[in-house]
């Protein structure tokens, strides 16, 4: 059985290719620019643009197992595509946003809404991790924190249930392989809520320094934003931090509840990761 895996130049991606690779599944590893794809020996290449139709046959032949990143352009095309080839099951890496109010105009939900709703009509079976924040966001700050500069927030202390990436990739695969988690829908977190303040109390811990934090107005941080993100996403980000000030974040399905393994930590991610943070 071939499992192909779309965004695998993602961290997400490249975990879950290297560990299904490794246990002796069949993967095929897709994306718009496959020259720059690392994959394993012997593991399967394949060009699979999300916007581009004409890709997907060869993409998909063969393959009953899929690992989507949410892309809503060609995501009709794309199903069926795969219901042609014989695919049976997609597992979907979508966002808890699309459980806000707003989802159908926000745009950091509708997004991941708009793919969901193309594979709920479909007669594919799917299964949606709908992820929370990840832990890895906090390398946004990288720069900033290895020029020893101090971290400028408009919401410091918005609370998130950040969860490490290797949490979410155990969980696709166990999904891409197993049964107990098809069809469902789960809505992922880490095991516990964390403010930006304490992420950074965190980090400091892992590099071995004091890492400051400056509270700015709503309108500085949507100028800062705004150097590289569209405005309209810009508020949304804010909107979203700022009502995830009023208190802790809801713990959703973790590995523990899913897999019976304790969820790997914010420290653990900053400790593995804190030669990103120093090397400015």
């Amino acid at each position: 059985m071939t499992i192909i895996i779309t965004g695998a130049r993602g961290q997400v991606g490249q975990a879950i290719i290297s560990r299904l690779h490794s246990a002796g599944h069949t993967v095929r590893a897709a994306s718009a620019k496959p020259a720059e794809l690392t994959v394993p020996a012997g593991a399967e290449v394949a060009e699979l643009a999300l916007d581009r139709p004409e890709t997907f046959a060869a993409a998909l032949a063969g393959a009953r197992q899929v690992f989507l990143y949410p892309e809503p352009a060609g995501i009709h095309e794309l199903i069926k595509t795969a219901e042609a080839e014989g695919v049976e099951h997609v597992v979907l890496l979508s966002s808890s946003s699309v459980l806000g109010p707003d989802a159908e105009t926000d745009p950091l939900a509708s997004h991941s809404l708009k793919v969901e709703r193309a594979l709920a009509d479909s007669d594919l079976t799917s299964t949606f991790l709908r992820a929370g924040a990840f832990a890895s966001n906090a390398l946004g700050w990288a720069h900033v924190i290895g020029r020893s500069m101090p971290i400028q927030l408009a919401y410091p202390d918005a609370h998130l249930a950040v969860i490490h990436p290797d949490d979410i990739a155990d969980v696709a695969i166990e999904a891409l392989t197993g049964d107990s988690l098809s069809g469902r829908t789960l809505t992922l977190t880490g095991a516990e809520s964390l403010t930006f303040r304490e992420q950074l109390a965190i980090l400091s811990a892992a590099i071995g320094r004091t890492i400051p934090v400056e509270q700015i107005t709503r309108a500085e941080a949507e100028r800062q934003l705004a150097e590289y993100m569209p405005a309209h996403m810009v508020g949304s980000l804010l909107t979203f931090w700022e009502t995830a000030s009023h208190g802790p974040d809801a713990i959703g399905d973790t590995t523990e509840t899913l897999l019976g393994r304790p969820a790997r930590t914010f420290r653990q991610w900053a400790h593995e990761n804190a030669g990103a943070f120093t090397q400015h």
